[in-house]
C-alpha cells in the first residue's frame, strides 16, 4: 500500500518556523516530523510515499536527496573533494516527491496524483504534520471488512477542531470547525478507494469540506475510533510539547525500533 502525504501548505499558524522551510520540516528531537510520519507507517509496513509538494517542496527536496550524507557519518577531503559515506542502518522506502503546485488546496493536491493512484485497490492519505501511535493493521483491515469508499481515522481532541457524528461506524455528518464541538474530530490517516478521486473538481476544491462532506452524505464514509495518541503540529506550543515528549524520553508516537 502507498501513502499520500500532503506537504505543501503555507504553515501560516507556524510562522516562527516555515517562514524558511515548509512545515513537515519543522524538527522534533532533530528530524523532520515528515520523517516521523514516515517512520510510523513504515514500522507497520507502508514503505512507498508519495509526497504531495508546493510551498518550498526544494527543502523537501534537497532532504531527501542528501538524505544519506545527513543521517550518516561522512568524511570530507577538502583536498580533492573527495566524500566517504559510512552508511548505517537506512530506511527500506521509497519516496515520489510530486509537484502539486503552489496554491493547489488539499483535495486539489490529491486530484493531480491521480495517475499515481488510479492501479491501487486502496491507499492511504494523510497530513504532513500529525504523529500517532495508530495501529494501521488494524485501520486497513475495517476499511477492508465494510467495502465502502472511504475511512477516516477519528481522534478525540477538544473543540478548536471539527466534529463528526456517528450511526454505529458509519460517519453521518462531517462539520470542518464548527464554533462549539467536542469528541470525535478528524485525525487524518485515511485510508482510500482510487473512486473518491471523481468527489474532488480541480485546484480550488478543499478536501476536508465538498468530497468528504458528500462522501459521508452518500454514505460512503466510515469512521476508525482512534482511543491512543494522537497530535498535531499546527502552532509553536503544540511544536514545543511534541519535542518535550521527545526530550523526556516518553515519545508517545515512536512505534519503531
Amino acid at each position: 500500500m502507498k501513502a499520500v502525504i500532503l506537504a505543501g501548505g503555507l504553515g501560516t499558524r507556524l510562522s516562527e518556523e516555515t517562514y524558511l522551510r515548509p512545515k513537515p520540516m519543522v524538527e522534533i528531537g532533530g528530524k523532520p516530523i515528515l520523517w516521523h510520519i514516515m517512520q510510523i507507517l513504515a514500522s507497520q509496513g507502508i514503505k512507498e510515499f508519495i509526497v504531495a509538494l508546493g510551498f518550498k517542496g526544494e527543502v523537501i527536496k534537497e532532504y531527501f536527496l542528501n538524505f544519506y550524507e545527513i543521517n550518516n557519518d561522512i568524511s570530507i577531503n577538502l583536498k580533492d573533494g573527495k566524500t566517504t559515506v559510512y552508511q548505517g542502518k537506512q530506511p527500506d522506502w521509497t519516496v515520489h516527491l510530486v509537484s502539486t503546485g503552489l496554491h493547489t488546496q488539499t483535495a486539489g493536491r490529491l486530484k493531480r496524483l491521480e495517475s499515481w493512484l488510479c492501479k491501487e485497490d486502496c491507499f492511504m492519505f494523510t497530513y504532513g504534520d500529525a504523529v500517532t501511535d495508530l495501529d494501521v493493521g488494524s485501520l486497513v483491515k475495517f476499511h477492508q471488512t465494510h467495502g465502502k469508499l472511504a475511512t477516516v481515522t477519528t481522534v478525540r481532541v477538544p473543540a478548536r477542531f471539527g466534529r463528526i457524528a456517528f450511526d454505529e461506524d458509519q460517519v453521518t455528518s462531517f462539520d470542518e470547525k464548527p464554533h462549539a464541538a467536542e469528541g470525535w474530530i478528524n485525525g487524518g490517516f485515511f485510508i482510500l478507494r482510487p473512486l473518491v478521486l471523481d468527489y474532488i473538481k480541480g485546484d480550488e476544491c478543499i478536501w476536508e469540506r465538498e468530497p468528504v462532506q458528500k462522501l459521508a452524505l452518500d454514505g460512503q464514509l466510515m469512521g476508525f475510533r482512534h482511543e491512543g495518541f494522537w497530535s498535531c503540529m499546527d502552532t509553536l506550543k503544540e511544536k514545543n510539547i511534541l519535542e518535550e515528549h521527545w526530550n523526556s524520553g516518553k515519545v508517545p508516537w515512536k512505534v519503531w525500533d
